[in-house]
């Protein structure tokens, strides 16, 4: 498809979601399927791995959008047919949306992710001679693809809503950010805060990684953005590569637990506990805090091991400088918490609202300069990547929401919970491991929201019934989906920032293993200590869990990375780790 289109295409995806925010109730069997089929090109047609789509990509594209307009079109009709199929057509169609839900994830984000929808379907349609307690009574077939596909319990259900709502927004609203000067605004501040410190060109992406996370939610597009500017400053200052790579990749992967966005997992969150988002941001915020702080304290203590100097002054941008960057993005981000916080609109209409702010922005740039073959070039990199990471979430989430749907029609879920609770022997923290053992297991092979999709509707039952609270349960376990982005084997962020650099990708994740410590500590923290979660309802209680866990982790991170007697190092871990652990209630 020419250039031209994927703008146009990309104009049509923001106009519409948009238009959903203002237009009031639309039937979800009418947004959603429109949803996947506005998504579809961009997967199918424009992936890397399909530049030039052949006859099977376009094929598949015409005949998913085919059906999906089909289910917008009929939607008042198919309602009232309670999810069971009516003739060889809608059985057709419903195949059709599945293949295409299942070939999106697999270009979108590769095989482990629809293989594990294909054999959830598998299982759906044969669990029933499946003997002993896995095994189901069966569905018939017009009832178990009808649900699937023509009721708000399978492709169309309340992940696909989430998606459709409240993500497509944030995401218009971060394109809205890239596309202009809020990266360059970004990195200044860092620089101002950080690059006179000692390590300080780590430290800049400590902060810059933080600030860019808020908006991208993506551990790869955060090493391929701040470390495009990081990694080459780390690397001239003398900074080993393997260090360099490391806290890139770490600092990076708390992109996704920092709010606003965290990684489309707390809007997801909100449909899943019926927590309000804006109180899922001020639980999630100390911990997030918490982790980059973990990983400020990682770099100080590796600072003391090869003396890292500090950024040259000639690299730091002037005030004026930082000033006027700083206003694009902190005038669309105050916007965005004016909406939330000060006018009670929904987070989706105060996105909006920021959405069109940062939109103006788009028309100047940092010297106030009005030129119109930059501004459309702004536009058009704004429409292009929002359509495309519209269509790579809905990839993952329409695939995930198959998984769910075959849980809840089959009772799979159940089952897997009872046993965990009996594998626990029903005491909290033999779950607690499990439930991370899966976390990081699942979360080696599929996408950060899927895995902890997937983990929480099976094991978050068995641990709020252990005595976790449902947010408790919900943010643990979502901390540990994201453990597999510096975990080897399979550590997305870590082969990036190490290609970057060109170093051994292990040496580099064995740093990023210590760098980011607290992402294994600070969710024990969070079960230990619960107080932590409750910024909004126990200021005092939060900070004082707070300091507790920072105290813990700063002494874990010093035992580990900083040099001194292994006898002094073993005592700073076993007395963090014993800090971390005593209840705080």
């Amino acid at each position: 498809m020419p250039s031209y289109s994927w703008a146009a295409l990309g104009t049509v995806s923001i106009a519409f979601h948009l238009w959903l925010i203002f237009a009031g109730l639309v039937p979800n069997l009418v947004s959603r399927p429109l949803h996947m089929a506005l998504a579809l090109p961009w997967v199918l047609l424009s992936s890397p791995e399909a530049r030039r789509p052949g006859a099977l990509n376009w094929g598949l594209c015409a005949a998913g959008v085919a059906a999906c307009l089909w289910v917008a079109w009929r939607h008042a009709a198919l309602e009232d047919q309670y999810g069971s199929l009516s003739g060889p057509l809608q059985t057709t169609f419903a195949v059709v949306l599945l293949v295409c839900a299942i070939a999106m994830a697999r270009r979108a984000v590769g095989w482990p992710l629809p293989t594990l929808a294909a054999v959830a379907l598998l299982y759906g349609l044969f669990g029933q001679y499946i003997p002993g307690e896995f095994g189901h009574p069966g569905t018939p077939l017009e009832s178990f693809l009808g649900t699937l596909t023509i009721t708000e319990g399978g492709l169309w259900g309340s992940l696909t809503g989430v998606s459709v709502g409240i993500v497509a927004i944030f995401v218009i609203f971060g394109a809205m950010l890239n596309a202009g000067q809020a990266g360059a605004g970004f990195m200044n501040v860092a620089a101002a805060a950080a690059g006179r410190l000692t390590a300080g060109a780590a430290k800049v992406s400590v902060i810059s990684s933080a600030l860019f996370g808020s908006i991208s939610g993506s551990a790869s597009a955060n090493v391929a953005s701040t470390g495009a500017i990081t990694l080459p400053a780390m690397v001239r200052l003398g900074y080993p590569r393997s260090l360099a790579a490391a806290v890139e990749a770490v600092a990076s992967s708390g992109g996704q637990i920092m709010p606003p966005l965290m990684g489309a997992g707390a809007f997801v969150m909100v449909e899943l506990t019926s927590v309000p988002y804006d109180g899922i941001m001020l639980a999630a915020l100390p911990s997030a805090l918490l982790y980059f702080f973990a990983v400020w304290m990682g770099v100080n203590a590796f600072a003391r091991r090869y003396e890292l100097p500090r950024l040259p002054e000639s690299e730091r941008p002037a005030l004026r400088t930082v000033l006027i960057t700083t206003g694009f993005f902190l005038v669309p981000f105050s916007v965005l918490l004016w909406g939330m916080f000060a006018a009670r609109y929904t987070p989706q209409y105060a996105a909006c609202l920021a959405v069109i702010a940062a939109a103006v922005l788009l028309f100047t740039d940092d010297a106030f300069r009005v030129e119109p073959r930059a501004i459309a070039a702004r536009l058009n990199n704004a429409v292009r990547t929002a359509g495309r990471q519209i269509g790579m979430i809905a990839a993952i989430i329409l695939c995930a929401s198959i998984i769910i749907g075959v849980l809840g029609i089959t009772g799979l879920g159940v089952k897997i919970t009872s046993v965990i609770l009996s594998g626990a022997g029903g005491l909290l923290w033999p779950a607690v491991l499990l439930t991370a053992l899966t976390c990081l297991l699942l979360g080696m092979e599929v996408p950060t929201t899927a895995a902890y999709v997937i983990c929480v509707s099976v094991a978050g039952p068995a641990l709020t019934e252990l005595g976790l609270g449902l947010l408790q349960a919900h943010l643990f376990v979502f901390w540990f989906a994201l453990l597999s982005t510096i975990t080897p084997p399979v550590c997305g962020a870590v082969f990036i920032a190490a290609g970057m650099v060109e170093e051994n990708w292990l040496a580099v994740a064995l740093k990023a293993m210590a760098l980011g410590l607290g992402l294994y500590l600070i969710p024990l923290g969070m079960i230990s200590s619960p107080g932590v979660l409750a910024l909004a309802q126990a200021p005092g209680a939060a900070l004082l869990a707070t300091l507790k866990i920072g105290l813990a982790v700063a002494m874990v991170s010093y035992g580990v990375i900083a040099p001194g007697p292994v006898l002094k190092r073993l005592l700073l871990v076993a007395a963090g780790l014993a800090i971390l652990l005593y209840p705080l209630h």
